[in-house]
């Protein structure tokens, strides 16, 4: 697995942009089986959108925990601990972050038919209560979507290069 955020590395380089760059965090996770035991890899992202307009840094991580949910198809802990771990990161950067613009991004579908759609109401209560922000959900939360779905495939392919080195 990658190697953790580095929040130092991170809280700098807001710091040292603009008060126009606007600041997305989101988190992902996905269900794996290992050694006949089901986990989770969580990815953490904080895209970094410099003025606003002129491209983006991207720091993320993922990390494996163990996964107590019974039913798949209604993954509760799974999708709240995403939840938790956006939340925690959230409040960590808020200092560096001061007036910039931030989203908190979160990859649940609030359509009924899907999965995620069993914690939408308290995932959004959750972040809105401890970070103080609206957070935004499929299909407008590309931080958890898409930015945090590659940067574990990127992450992915970086560690089998160096497994084959």
């Amino acid at each position: 697995m990658p190697q953790a955020l580095d929040l130092p590395t991170i809280q700098r380089f807001i710091r040292a942009q603009s008060a126009s760059t606007r600041i997305y965090i989101g988190a992902d996770s996905c269900r794996v089986m290992q050694h006949n035991v089901w986990h989770a890899d969580y990815t953490l992202v904080v895209v970094v959108h410099i003025d606003g307009k002129h491209g983006c840094k991207i720091f993320g991580e993922t990390h494996r925990e163990r996964d107590f949910d019974q039913r798949a198809d209604r993954p509760q802990m799974r999708l709240m601990n995403e939840v938790y771990k956006v939340a925690d990161l959230y409040l960590q950067l808020a200092e560096a972050i001061e007036d910039r613009s931030v989203e908190v991004h979160l990859d649940l579908n609030p359509d009924p038919a899907t999965g995620s759609s069993c914690v939408i109401q308290q995932a959004i209560g959750y972040i809105r209560g401890v970070c103080n922000v609206s957070p935004r959900v499929k299909p407008h939360a590309f931080a958890a979507s898409c930015a945090a779905d590659r940067y574990k495939e990127l992450a992915s392919l970086a560690g089998q290069a160096l497994r084959a080195a």
